[in-house]
């Protein structure tokens, strides 16, 4: 089911570093949650310092409350999260047409354990590049790279 009243905006570090902090925390509980619950939290302060400052993030709002949002570094997607129980109505799609439309080409980095999102991305069009058998904390966790083009 398509949701017809998201907007996409830019990021502001005064009103929605808590918000997303909160909505990757919940997105990544579910997408990655064989990572842990100590590492994600961990990880969220991270989120919170250091990735959401420094990347070009765009913000998807159902009225005005955060429901997703992609995180950019130039052309490459540093996250793309939407909040659990607003998947499946077109939110990501929105976020990922968004960033390809201003980019032209992108490219991620997905656990392969995360089959919704392997399959997600592969629908619009994403193809693997390579593998990794180790994520960038250099845990056992297989990563793919992808990229798109517009």
């Amino acid at each position: 089911m398509q949701n017809q009243s998201i907007m996409i905006r830019p990021f502001e570090a005064a009103t929605d570093v808590r918000a997303l902090s909160g909505l990757w925390l919940d997105a990544s509980l579910v997408a990655h949650g064989f990572l842990g619950v100590g590492l994600l939290h961990a990880q969220q302060r991270l989120i919170e310092e250091t990735y959401l400052p420094m990347a070009e993030t765009w913000v998807a709002e159902a009225g005005t409350v955060p429901v997703g949002f992609v995180s950019l570094l130039d052309r490459f997607i540093g996250g793309i999260f939407v909040a659990p129980d607003q998947q499946g109505r077109g939110i990501g799609r929105a976020l990922i047409s968004h960033a390809l439309a201003r980019k032209g080409a992108l490219t991620l980095e997905v656990y392969t354990r995360n089959t919704q999102a392997t399959r997600f991305y592969a629908g619009l069009g994403f193809r693997e590049v390579s593998r990794r058998e180790v994520d960038d904390n250099g845990l056992p966790f297989e990563t793919a790279l992808l990229e798109v083009t517009a």
